[in-house]
């Protein structure tokens, strides 16, 4: 029911206190009704004064004024209450039917009708609301203090290598732990730190678990776990002393308490909230079936590149085997090479001299002519003939310098050159060329080749090398 904000008594009416007349009101007198109601209202006012006041709300509304009715009821009674809007804003929770609530109110009388109300000056919750309404308080005074911020928590690890839960041992959220566990990843190792998750010092016990695992420093991450309950069963983990020890924490800490719908500070604070402990599990390590899935196509990969590389290795062995030259082989190509500069520099030489001569048989004809010339011509003639032939010795000498120079370059180059100066080809069975020492054998049989025929030799010893060379 929608009542009107209690106003004094307006127009002609006469507000007498009793208290301040010091005359009854009672008695043969006969007064106004308006006197009667305000006199019985100041009288209530003043003997019970401000009080708590329990019970439940009912018929709830909120005017356009901001100001909100109700009823207050219990199993026995009810009564009226009236909050007005400037003392409601500061309330922490939303009124509505069906919560229980304990309001500090003043017991009056709205004059106007002489209903018999409450004038609300704050309301809390009663009970279990007493506690969610000190669970929303801790709530933002952790958040303002930026302890669930999202900037200090932490990923988890991708492979940890052992994971810690701190719980009961007789929680049926361990057994849920653990079998989530084994099955995504049989081989992680599990270390279980006990502690009471509910009652009197649980909250304690759960931060000197979540310490000794920091302390002992033998997991990668830690699941703080238990199953669902009501506010009560969970109010452990909404104590400031269970949130320190998460928020000090160096190890990352994932918070599955209770069900999908249950929250809790510790998962406020935690690094990581999970909605059950089943899915906290499946957080902290990954699924050996998605990880084979993911590793098998890899390694198929890996073993196909593997196999190209060995067949572009052995491409490139194959090429340099082609291109390996036997050292015999090798001296026979360069004595072919010279013999050809040899026959190309004696062919030039010849080309060379048989144009020399014939530019002298044009020279002696133009001189047999000249002789028939007169006497000068005759003279210039001479003088040609004699720049001629000293020009021809000139370039005959310098062509008999190139092609000594070139003769011994060619020496040089020669491999039978080398024979010469005393040095020999050792080649083992097979014709292999022998040029360490390692590779003879004592009594093994060897073919010498000199710049002059070929002998067998005999290995009495071997010697090592005095310091190992390295590749050229």
């Amino acid at each position: 029911m929608t009542v009107d904000a209690p106003r004094k008594p307006a127009g002609g009416g006469v507000d007498l206190d009793p208290a301040a007349t010091g005359e009854p009101v009672a008695g043969s007198a006969v007064v106004p009704v308006s006197l009667l109601v305000s006199s019985a209202r100041l009288l209530l006012e003043r003997h019970l004064g401000l009080l708590w006041v329990s019970g439940e709300i009912s018929g709830f509304t909120r005017a356009a004024s901001g100001h909100s009715y109700f009823t207050l009821k219990d199993a026995s009674a009810q009564v009226r209450c009236v909050f007005f809007r400037h003392k409601a804003q500061g309330l922490s929770f939303t009124l509505r039917d069906g919560l229980a609530v304990e309001v500090r109110a003043i017991p009056t009388i709205y004059d106007a009708r002489g209903d018999f109300q409450l004038s609300v000056e704050t309301a809390r919750l009663a009970g279990l609301g007493a506690l969610y309404e000190r669970f929303l308080r801790m709530k933002t005074a952790l958040e303002a203090a930026g302890w669930f911020d999202p900037a200090r928590k932490r990923e988890l690890p991708r492979f940890p290598r052992r994971v810690g839960v701190v719980t009961s041992r007789q929680a049926a959220a361990l057994r849920d732990v653990l079998t989530t566990l084994q099955r995504r990843y049989p081989a992680m190792g599990v270390v279980i730190y006990p502690s009471s998750v509910q009652g009197a010092g649980a909250a304690d016990e759960l931060a000197a678990a979540i310490r000794t695992a920091n302390q002992r420093n033998e997991v990668d991450v830690l699941i703080v776990c238990r199953g669902g309950g009501s506010l009560e069963d969970l109010w452990a983990f909404n104590e400031e002393t269970l949130a320190r020890a998460v928020l000090e924490s160096r190890l990352p800490v994932v918070s599955g308490v209770g069900h999908e719908t249950d929250f809790t500070i510790c998962d406020f604070v935690a690094d990581v909230r999970a909605a059950t402990p089943t899915a906290a599990a499946a957080l902290v390590v990954p699924d050996r079936e998605a990880l084979r899935n993911v590793v098998g196509p890899l390694g198929q990969r890996v073993a196909r590149a593997w196999r190209h590389g060995l067949d572009t290795r052995a491409q490139r062995l194959d090429l340099a085997a082609q291109r390996l030259v036997h050292p015999a082989a090798r001296l026979a190509q360069q004595a072919e090479r010279t013999q050809r500069l040899g026959e190309r520099l004696t062919r030039a030489w010849t080309l060379q001299r048989d144009r020399l001569l014939q530019r002298v048989a044009v020279a002696q004809l133009r001189l047999l002519r000249e002789l028939h010339a007169p006497v000068p011509q005759v003279q210039r003639v001479a003088a040609a003939s004699r720049d001629l032939a000293r020009a021809g010795r000139n370039r005959l000498a310098r062509m008999s310098l190139d092609v000594e120079r070139l003769a011994d370059a060619l020496a040089h180059l020669s491999p039978v050159a080398v024979l010469d100066r005393g040095y020999a080809i050792v080649q083992q069975r097979g014709n292999v060329v022998v040029t360490d020492s390692r590779q003879l054998a004592v009594g093994e049989n060897l073919s010498l080749t000199f710049a002059q025929g070929r002998a067998q030799a005999e290995v009495v010893s071997t010697e090592p090398p005095a310091v190992a060379q390295g590749p050229p």
